[in-house]
């Protein structure tokens, strides 16, 4: 049967103007990860990732890691995040009681961004967004079946993000959509979630793991933005 392992991108640029990038130790988490499966021998047949600088940047990471020189990534944009900032702002927008602290953290953006994305699954977050829920999950969908049918007897590294990555696992399970918001806050940054596929169906062997980061001098390393 074929295997597909899921990474979701190194830490990212929380806070500055422009996320869609990797910090200092997102390139860290990348690289640890690549020598992890080096010291495992474990190559891949394709390496795939959304458009996002920051998938490009993890999966360049992870190559450097392997001791590839050369990077040939296939890009699929089904692969890339959800627009959590416009959900995000039409939740604060809908509820202003709810906006954000003038000096907000973390906690204060997940939080609210939690209730944003259970009212976008079931249809009653208000205002424009750039994508129904209905087409985040077909999106996601399509990519699955299309790997399904084209990478039989295949090994593949697919970089994506938190929120892409839940819904497969989502799907996968056959979960209601809360499942989705539940996995998707605590997925870990370059935590890798395997599956086994064929054909016909694909299924679940592990998530959010961080077996290169799991030793006590690297603990530190564990982010999830």
């Amino acid at each position: 049967m074929s295997e597909i392992y899921f990474v979701r991108h190194g830490q990212a640029s929380f806070g500055t103007s422009n996320y869609d990038q990797l910090s200092e130790l997102g390139h860290e988490q990348a690289r640890l990860l690549g020598e992890y499966f080096r010291e495992r021998d474990m190559r891949f047949d394709h390496i795939i990732t959304g458009d996002m600088v920051r998938h490009r940047e993890t999966a360049e990471g992870i190559c450097h890691g392997l001791g590839l020189d050369k990077h040939n990534f296939a890009v699929y944009p089904e692969l890339n995040e959800f627009d959590f900032h416009s959900v995000l702002r039409a939740y604060t927008t809908q509820f202003p009681e709810h906006a954000l602290p003038e000096k907000p953290v973390a906690k204060d953006f997940f939080l609210r961004l939690k209730k944003g994305i259970l009212l976008w699954s079931t249809g009653e977050l208000e205002g424009e967004l750039p994508e129904t829920w209905a087409n985040f999950e077909q999106r996601l969908s399509t990519f699955r079946e299309g790997v399904q049918q084209r990478h039989a007897g295949e090994r593949l590294l697919v970089v994506s993000s938190g929120g892409a990555i839940a819904m497969l696992v989502r799907q996968l399970l056959q979960a209601p959509e809360s499942t989705m918001v539940d996995l998707n806050l605590q997925t870990r940054n370059t935590a890798v979630t395997h599956c086994r596929f064929n054909s016909h169906s694909m299924r679940l062997s592990s998530f959010n793991n961080v077996p290169h980061l799991d030793r006590l001098d690297r603990q530190a390393m564990i982010t999830y933005t």
